[in-house]
């Protein structure tokens, strides 16, 4: 199982979520033992990992750089992925929201 990935607001409810079921992120993301300052790296896959609306602009910048995912997605599902993430973190900025990665 991939990772969930879950925009939340300021008290903790759920808006929206998506779910990495082919465990995709894993093969595209830097890894966790990444020593860079890297906020994807610091992404835990068997925890929870949050970022909040402050940490959105470097988080953003970092996924457009990994604008190779979505030559890396392969499948519509893998593309999908990578748009909805997208869409969440954007989501999170503008609302000020939290974006949750929730691992195995």
């Amino acid at each position: 199982m991939g990772l969930g990935i879950v925009l939340m607001d300021f008290l903790g409810e759920i808006l929206d979520r998506v779910d990495d079921t082919g465990n995709f992120l894993h093969r595209a993301l830097p890894p966790a033992d990444d020593e860079s300052e890297s906020t994807l790296a610091k992404i835990d896959w068997y925890g929870d990992t949050y970022f909040n609306y402050l940490q959105m602009k470097r988080f953003l910048a970092e996924w457009h750089q990994l604008a190779q995912l979505a030559q890396l997605a392969q499948t519509p599902d893998e593309q999908a992925l990578v748009a909805a993430v997208n869409g969440l973190a954007h989501r999170c900025q503008r609302d000020r929201g939290l974006l949750r990665f929730i691992g195995d």
